[in-house]
């Protein structure tokens, strides 16, 4: 990690202690948001883990742009390897399907 993402994830980390206290969620979202997408990397289960944290605390408001994204990267971060997998996968119906159309008409 470079100097510059480590200064981001001290102020990250005030921030996030910062929204707690005050007990501000929405605030504290868009600080786990940030650290999530700084730790997407090297801390990726520890990043998912306290995004799943915070979006579970919710119990409305899911239309919000904020927990669509909340949301979004929480997939993001829990498909891991297997989303090339799956893409790949994902392809290959895809083809099969083209195939199987063709044979039909």
């Amino acid at each position: 990690m470079s100097s510059v993402q480590k200064e981001a994830e001290e102020c990250f980390q005030r921030t996030l202690s910062i929204a707690r206290r005050q007990q501000a969620k929405s605030l504290e979202l868009r600080a786990v948001m940030s650290l999530a997408r700084l730790w997407q990397q090297g801390k990726r289960e520890e990043a998912r883990k306290l995004l799943a944290q915070i979006y579970d605390w919710f119990a409305e408001g899911f239309d919000t742009a904020d927990l669509k994204d909340a949301k979004a990267l929480l997939e993001e971060l829990s498909t891991k390897k297997r989303g090339r997998q799956q893409g790949s996968k994902r392809k290959t119906g895809a083809k099969a399907a083209k195939r199987g159309s063709g044979k039909k008409k």
